[in-house]
């Protein structure tokens, strides 16, 4: 539910003591709620997330989102558009601080062409990513909506973490409404609703 990458993370590190590389690759800071991707747009910079939390979301026609995937530290965003050269295909937003290394798209690419362990590395997170997204449309269609609504709730205990509403609902495929009735349902399982998960329940409803 929450990806991290902490190998890419700490090789884009030790690039930064190379002097050409240091000049090319900034980290920043940005608050929530700011739009590091747009959809639709030209990609102009890749962000590999030093820390804190993103999302990454496809804007529907019909005004919904629906969210991919959470992201965290060492997670890359926008290397396909780079790759391919195509307009970004869904939204990535910051929903707490974040922290992260911009590069821009053509120092992105002289790496991968100049640099082999930044190709494998990033094979390998593209790679991961492939696994990853399999395991969860099959986790969806294996495992009930309350047992999927518990792990997003655990992952905010645990992340110490506030998703809305909204966003749950975005992630888990289904309307505010369903997301209501369906946390009703985790607090009355006693199996489910435990420790800090109960908490936060309380709040939620």
């Amino acid at each position: 539910m929450l990806r991290t990458n902490l190998t890419f993370l700490s090789f884009i590190e030790s690039l930064l003591s190379e002097k050409e590389t240091h000049q090319h690759i900034k980290l920043k800071d940005f608050p929530a709620g700011y739009r590091l991707i747009e959809q639709g747009d030209k990609i102009s910079n890749l962000y590999i997330i030093n820390d804190g939390i993103t999302k990454c979301f496809i804007s529907e026609e019909n005004g919904k989102d629906f969210i991919i995937e959470f992201l965290g530290k060492g997670e890359v965003v926008g290397e396909l558009e780079a790759l391919k050269k195509i307009d970004c295909l869904c939204n990535v937003e910051t929903i707490s601080a974040v922290s992260a290394f911009v590069i821009p798209h053509h120092y992105f690419l002289s790496l991968i062409e100049s640099n082999v362990n930044f190709t494998k590395i990033l094979l390998q997170e593209l790679s991961t990513r492939i696994i990853q997204t399999s395991s969860r449309a099959s986790f969806q269609q294996l495992y009930t909506l309350e047992y999927g609504l518990t792990k997003l709730l655990k992952l905010q205990t645990e992340a110490d973490l506030e998703i809305s509403k909204e966003d749950m609902a975005a992630y888990l495929g289904i309307s505010v409404r369903s997301l209501n009735r369906t946390l009703k349902q985790v607090k009355s399982n006693t199996n489910l609703n435990t420790g800090e998960i109960k908490t936060l329940l309380e709040k939620l409803i």
